[in-house]
């Protein structure tokens, strides 16, 4: 069972009397379905609906939560927080040392303790992350090559926060938002991208012959932009795409371009969505 230590994360506590309420009322992650021994991913959005953080959350005990997030935006991410805190009961702060280590793989299974968590965008348990042990096996190029190969995508390696909608890195497909929950910052445009399935930006799997250019590289046919090219270990990647470009281009045995390097796209094989019936034309593109 391989491991790897995260050290680009940090762990940030919200506990209370009110904690759940506090964040049941912000976040799109629906916390009436969050189990004890699950991480669901979520976000924090703006009014207008993109992300402006992410993470993983998980219980931690009795009116106790947990939020793993990139370490470079944890502090940001308390005071964003703390400005939604109001008179809520809630006690706010951040770990002074994180150690999150992830396992993955057939024998990969959680422990039933308040320090381990299954991962809930990977299907089955297959991946769990366990907070406040070191592990010095750590083998970080191989975790994120199963992530990428998974098609899981994250801000920072994947997109930026402030530019992505939830359904654009298929949080609406792996737990992070709750359409069934009650209103949340940003709820209205995420509800209305939903209802009218107008999602057209998804993540897809990349693969190539030759290795991938760097994270941010356009994707391309015939030089027109289709999508940008996030992640990738070595030949295979992740890019957040226009479907309908893409299909396009598919239908029209058009070449798909990383840079300089023909590409085949996929859909993720756990994903729900699918590529339009009807792919968009040039002039509408």
């Amino acid at each position: 069972m391989p491991f790897a230590q995260l050290k680009d994360r940090a762990l940030i506590s919200v506990s209370g009397p009110d904690a759940e309420h506090f964040l049941q009322n912000i976040l799109t992650t629906d916390l009436d379905v969050l189990a004890q021994g699950q991480a669901k991913p979520g976000a924090l959005l703006s009014p207008q609906g993109k992300i402006l953080f992410d993470f993983l959350i998980s219980r931690a005990g009795d009116n106790a939560f947990r939020l793993e997030c990139r370490a470079d935006i944890s502090d940001d991410f308390v005071r964003r927080l703390t400005l939604y805190k109001l008179r809520a009961k809630v006690e706010i702060a951040k770990a002074d040392q994180a150690l999150v280590t992830v396992a993955w793989g057939d024998e990969s299974t959680i422990s039933q303790s308040d320090s381990t968590a299954a991962d809930a965008r990977f299907a089955n348990g297959a991946v769990t992350r366990s907070y406040g042990q070191a592990d010095e096996r750590s083998d970080l190029a191989a975790w994120q090559a199963s992530r990428i190969a998974s098609g899981i995508a994250e801000s920072g390696s994947d997109y930026q926060l402030g530019d992505a909608f939830p359904h654009d890195v298929l949080l609406d497909e792996t737990g992070g938002v709750g359409f069934k929950k009650g209103c949340y910052v940003g709820q209205e445009v995420v509800s209305r991208m939903q209802h009218r399935g107008t999602a057209r930006r998804r993540v897809l799997i990349v693969q190539a012959a030759l290795p991938l250019p760097v994270a941010g590289t356009e994707l391309t046919v015939e030089g027109r932009p289709v999508g940008t090219l996030g992640s990738n270990a070595g030949t295979t990647g992740l890019a957040i795409a226009r479907i309908d470009r893409v299909k396009a281009a598919l239908d029209a045995g058009q070449p798909i371009m990383a840079g300089d390097v023909p590409v085949t796209v996929a859909i993720p094989a756990w994903a729900k969505f699918s590529f339009p019936q009807e792919a968009v034309s040039a002039e509408e593109a």
